[in-house]
């Protein structure tokens, strides 16, 4: 069975760094796109960066510049580094990956920022 779990959420500081993972894991041949997303209380969940699996890559303009998806084919990981935290960064972060055509969602690590 293929599952999507993420590590790296936390509390941190207005203008720290975190950096979440997120590791596919089951019989898997093949992913698409892999990607990030977030929600806050009371917002709809939005994007904030995906990256295909030759390395193309798509940013929210919110986080452009201070956050960078990275993706490690070989373990079927992606990264993502988020420098400059601000509090309005203050979500539960997804993890999103196409595998074999499916769409699978990993069950979310919470991001605080505190100001």
């Amino acid at each position: 069975q293929v599952q999507l779990v993420e590590s790296g959420g936390g509390l941190v500081q207005a203008g720290g760094s975190l950096r979440l993972s997120c590791a596919a894991s089951g019989i898997i041949f093949t992913i698409g796109s892999m990607g990030w997303y977030r929600q806050a209380p009371g917002k709809q969940r939005e994007l904030v960066a995906t990256i295909t699996s030759i390395g193309s890559t798509n940013y929210a303009d919110s986080v452009k510049g201070r956050f960078t998806i990275s993706r490690d084919n070989a373990k079927n990981t992606i990264y993502l580094q988020m420098n400059s935290l601000k509090p309005e960064d203050t979500a539960v972060y997804y993890c999103h990956a196409f595998i074999h055509s499916y769409e699978y969602w990993a069950q979310g690590t919470q991001v605080t920022v505190s100001s």
